[in-house]
Order: C-alpha cells, then structure tokens, then sequence
C-alpha cells in the first residue's frame, strides 16, 4: 500500500521508500524525500517560476534515464505549470512553487534542471552560468583554476560571480543579470569562454570538440540559449553515489587540492547550510544583479 502523507494540506502519495537508489552507498528513496524536505527551504527560491525539466531515474541510476520537460501524466491539478514556448509550437511545463509541489517532484526520483529565465519573462534571461566540464584526467581541481580566472574577468565587467559544483566532475559558475536576451548573454558567455582559452590555452577550451578535451577543461557557454536548461542548486544527480550540486565558497574553491574536496553528497547538506545558508542567495537579490558590457 501506498502511503499518504499530507504536506501543507496536500494530500500526497509517496511510494517505493525502502527501495535502495544508489547502491553504492545504500541511499533509499525514502532518504532522497527526506532530503529534499530538509532543503527546501533554500531550495525552492532557486526552482519558483522557472519551468523544469526533470532527468528522471526512477530505478537509480543504474537504471533507465529520461528528459521528461511536458508536464508529467498523473500531475496533482494543484501543481502549478506554464505554456513555454518551442520551436515545434507551445508546450506546458512543470513550476515547482510550494513545498508540496516539489514533494510530489521528488517522489518522480529525478534532477532538476531550469532554464535561466522565469515563466513570465522568457525573452530575459536572469542569469548566466558557465559549465565548467573537465576532460581526464582534468579533474575539478583544474576547474577551480579556471574558474577564478573567469570570476576575476566577470569583476572585471562588474559581475559577481557564485560557484556551485556540478553535482557531477566539474563546477558551475551562475551570475544574475539584468537587460539582456538569451541570445546576448550567449554572445557573451562564449566571449568569456574564447578569452578563458587565450588566457589559459593549457587549461581552457571553448569548443565541445573530443579529441581536444583530454586534461582540459571544456568551458561550456551554450546553456545560456534560452531553450537550454542546467541543474538547479541543491539538485541530487544520477551518478554513482547521491551527489548534490552543492553550492561552495570561493575560499573552498581557492583551497580545493583534490576532486574529493569539492564532492558533496545528500548527507553532507544540512550541516553546509547550517553553516553558511544559501550561498547562492545573492543571484536572488535584483540589487546585485549585473549589467553585461555592450559586445
């Protein structure tokens, strides 16, 4: 029997809690739910109002993967979703608003990705983010080298820049921004890229090519175009382990001499937050909000 569980008056129907997701290290379903109502309340400002694509893997990631971005079958009618535009014509798209709402995501067993603008504005785009995705035997040791290059670069426009790992080998460097499409925010983004690569050409690479890729890190500038998604902060990832995509600081980052050193799994979490709360807060404040240089 499944049980109910009532979140916020939503009545909610959690299945399969015992079922074992990562078996490397044991982690069940019922603890991915645990989880994600522990963050959510750091969480959920990241996820409102962007329309989600979840990367499900409801057997672990052992098992099948899929990219669901339609609103799933058998969606509660209280969750909330928006019409988004596609180039093969409009679609509906899941918006995770309320503690609720991302209950009933997380009992999907899936990431979150978001696209870097919200449901009301997609002609502008909020954010920019850079994914910094080493080549072995690159490492994210050698992902923080370039991403302090690139932090001091966006100072350099007035930018601040946040880092976040992947939840995967590499980190993610996000910035708000303000006035500026999708496609400018592109322009720029692989602006940056290009001159990562003139600055660092052992280390930075602008282009996805494989046969340059081995020992550098591949500056991926691409998830800035609009219908582009990333995983969002404090996603759990179908890897080998429950890793997170767990926010850090520049001191960590500054610091990291092993890629186990910026690995962050689920358990790791509360006490990070305890400690230093969001420290993506600032890319929710419209006040530290970047404008890009004119290209």
């Amino acid at each position: 029997m499944t049980p109910i569980t009532e979140v916020e008056g939503r009545r909610l129907a959690l299945s399969n809690l015992e079922k074992v997701l990562y078996p490397a290290t044991g982690f069940t379903k019922g603890e991915v739910l645990h989880y994600y109502a522990t963050t959510a309340a750091v969480l959920l400002p990241h996820l409102r109002d962007r329309p989600l694509s979840f990367l499900r893997y409801p057997d672990g990631p052992d098992g099948q993967v899929f990219f669901t971005k339609n609103v799933p079958p058998g969606t509660p009618d209280w969750v909330t979703t928006a019409e988004v535009a596609r180039s093969e014509g409009p679609a509906r798209m899941v918006l995770v608003q309320d503690l609720p709402s991302l209950m009933w995501a997380a009992n999907l067993v899936a990431e979150f990705h978001t696209h870097q603008w919200v449901a009301q504005a997609p002609e502008a785009a909020d954010r920019l983010v850079l994914d910094l995705d080493p080549g072995a035997p690159a490492t994210v040791v050698e992902c923080c080298e370039v991403a302090l290059w690139l932090r001091e670069r966006l100072a350099e426009d007035g930018i601040e820049a946040l880092v976040k790992t992947s939840g995967s080998k590499g980190l993610h460097l996000l910035a708000a921004v303000r006035d500026s499409s999708p496609d400018q925010v592109s322009e720029y983004a692989k602006e940056l890229a290009l001159a990562a690569e003139r600055a660092l050409p052992r280390l930075a690479l602008h282009r996805m090519t494989r046969s340059l890729r081995p020992g550098k890190v591949f500056v991926d500038w691409s998830q800035n175009a609009a219908r582009k998604t990333t995983a969002a902060p404090y996603t759990l990832r179908a890897r080998p382990e429950p890793w997170v995509s767990a926010p850090v600081t520049w001191a960590e980052v500054e610091r990291c001499g092993s890629p186990g050193q910026l690995a962050f799994t689920a358990p790791d979490l509360g006490a990070r937050i305890q400690e230093y709360g969001d420290l993506l807060a600032p890319l929710l404040d419209p006040d530290r909000a970047g404008t890009l240089p004119s290209l």
